[in-house]
């Protein structure tokens, strides 16, 4: 058998790449994006008003006080969006909104509460002393032309929406969204909703596949539960492969008597590069391709197939989105791990900040790779080489962070 690592390899060499698409920005969320967000213009993109108030000359009113306020002649009103269009002289001022364009010849901002105030008088009483460019949003302040705001690889959230509309962005080019058709075999699968018969469970995996590939950033475009049926099996696969990027299994690859899903694989043309990885859970773990699609066989049960999707198929997705890359981070032991003398060793675990500021971890109560229950507190998957000893509480080991859940905890 080889080792995750050595399987990982082989993986990254069969990927692969599946172009872009132009899309609207609307349509945006959760997509790759495939290309730099660089600011068009400056932001702001001039000079504005960052209070309600009046654009004055400061030099002008130097000398104004509560006791002794300096009057000055309005002459027009500035709102966003609706600029004063003359340049400012001397003793004269502007009523200037929030946003507005600061006129030429301003070079402060009043606030309404420092004056006598809104009133339809030709001339307005100034009771402070301004200190030059106070409450103007300056050209460029925040945003410089030509600057990269947001590298490719990112998956577009709400902040990233907000910073493309401001720029101007409707479109924006994305990476293409992987095909995956997943599946099942056996005749005890029953889907939930249905009442069981003696000797049936209900079909889970799909269900956690479907929401990863979601997740992801993939798009599920085949589903089915097959019966222990080659034939039927036979044409499930034919059509995937002509339409899919990713094939995915659950169940079928191990070495019992109606595992015959990798005996199919060959039958059909997909060459085999693995069929057994020295890992628990998830010895059974297959992978294979064609000049068009990568094909994995996970195993049926349901925290085998949830770590093998995480540390497997996942990497894949990302790769073919060109995804930036979160690295597994190091972390400590609250509780002994068991680890396997010749097996690299999953458990679903929680990690959290304590009260020092270390980020600590410890294995869910339930191991058992039928135990999906275990997945309910997890925000994590715990992970050690094979080793000859257990690892103790205090030692350091390797997390890899659920991200659809909060990160860590604090104690």
């Amino acid at each position: 058998m080889i080792s995750p690592k050595e399987a990982k390899s082989i993986i990254d060499k069969y990927i692969i790449k599946l172009g872009t698409e132009s899309i609207s920005l609307s349509n945006a969320g959760n997509r790759i994006l495939a290309e730099d967000i660089i600011a068009p213009f400056p932001s702001p993109q001039f000079d504005n008003s960052a209070m309600d108030g009046f654009a004055v000359r400061s030099k002008d009113i130097e000398n104004a006080t509560n006791e002794n306020p300096t009057k000055l002649k309005l002459v027009g009103i500035a709102s966003a969006g609706n600029p004063f269009e003359k340049e400012l002289q001397v003793g004269e001022c502007i009523q200037c909104m929030t946003g507005a364009k600061i006129p030429l010849g301003a070079d402060s901002i009043v606030m309404v509460e420092h004056s006598s105030g809104y009133s339809e008088s030709e001339f307005v009483k100034i009771m402070k002393k301004p200190i030059p460019e106070q409450h103007i949003r300056k050209k460029g302040e925040e945003i410089k032309k030509g600057e990269l705001l947001i590298s490719k690889g990112v998956s577009i959230s709400p902040n990233e929406i907000g910073v493309c509309a401001t720029l101007g962005y409707g479109k924006v080019l994305v990476s293409k969204k992987p095909r995956i058709a997943i599946f099942g075999t056996g005749d005890e699968l029953v889907e939930p909703g249905s009442n069981l018969k003696e000797g049936q469970i209900y079909n889970s995996n799909l269900y956690v596949f479907t929401e990863l590939s979601k997740h992801f950033g993939a798009e599920i475009i085949m589903k089915n539960i097959i019966k222990d049926n080659k034939e039927s099996l036979k044409l499930f696969l034919s059509e995937a492969l002509k339409t899919c990027d990713i094939v995915i299994s659950s169940g079928g690859v191990s070495m019992g008597k109606y595992d015959y899903i990798r005996d199919v694989f060959m039958e059909i043309g997909v060459k085999e590069h693995f069929w057994k990885v020295a890992q628990k859970p998830g010895k059974p773990l297959f992978f294979g391709s064609t000049s068009d699609s990568l094909i994995f066989g996970l195993p049926g049960n349901p925290v085998s197939s949830f770590i093998c999707f995480v540390e497997y198929v996942y990497p894949v997705i990302q790769e073919m989105l060109n995804e930036k890359k979160n690295s597994k981070i190091i972390a400590t032991l609250k509780n002994d791990f068991p680890n396997e003398k010749q097996k690299h060793r999953f458990l679903f675990g929680r990690s959290w900040i304590d009260d020092n500021g270390e980020l600590m971890c410890s294995t869910t109560n339930k191991i058992g790779s039928h135990m999906l229950s275990s997945s309910l507190s997890a925000n994590c998957i715990i992970e050690a080489p094979r080793a000859n000893l257990n690892l103790k509480a205090g030692d350091k080991i390797t997390i890899n962070p659920l991200n659809w859940r909060n990160k860590y905890d604090y104690n």
